[in-house]
């Protein structure tokens, strides 16, 4: 298995890394874009009317790994779906558009044989991120005021899951 590279690499909100050429056709992220590791975007009964917003706010600028997003989603959905059934709607409120790349350098005997050092260096998708800026919403979750204390710590474990802090407003 491949492991993932530390995020303090991506972790910043810099230039997108996009190719721009002034040949139109030439402007394209090469490569693909990656699988995503997020499968759902809205969870639990949309349909209903809920009297009480949780959201979740990141508390500065910065990218979030697609499998961070998705880590989060499905632990506060777990607890969501246990304990509500489908009396809730919790949405993923981004979606990570930014692609990931990496130029893999060989380390080790012979690896001046197989590695181009930075020759060619654009690098290989690897993964997707969201761009998220301060203040902005990563997820929205609606449900009864009778629940807003299991609401809360639904929302509090998805937090643990991402690697900035983040806040909890109730509308």
């Amino acid at each position: 298995m491949v492991k993932i590279r530390k995020f303090a690499a991506y972790q910043g909100l810099k230039r997108p890394y996009t190719r721009v050429s002034k040949y139109s056709k030439k402007n394209f992220v090469r490569g693909g874009y990656p699988n995503l590791k997020v499968t759902r975007f809205d969870m639990g009964d949309p349909r209903k009317e809920y009297d009480t917003t949780l959201k979740l706010v990141v508390s500065r600028s910065m990218n979030i790994r697609h499998n961070a997003m998705e880590a989060a989603r499905m632990s506060s959905n777990r607890l969501l779906e246990k304990n509500l059934g489908s009396s809730y709607h919790l949405r993923l409120k981004v979606y990570p558009f930014h692609v990931l790349r990496e130029n893999p350098i060989a380390s080790g005997a012979g690896a001046d044989r197989i590695s181009t050092g930075m020759t060619l260096s654009y690098g290989k998708p690897v993964g997707a991120a969201a761009r998220m800026r301060m203040d902005q919403t990563i997820f929205e979750l609606k449900l009864n005021k009778v629940n807003i204390k299991l609401g809360k710590e639904a929302l509090e474990r998805a937090s643990k899951k991402l690697p900035c802090t983040c806040r909890i407003l109730t509308e």
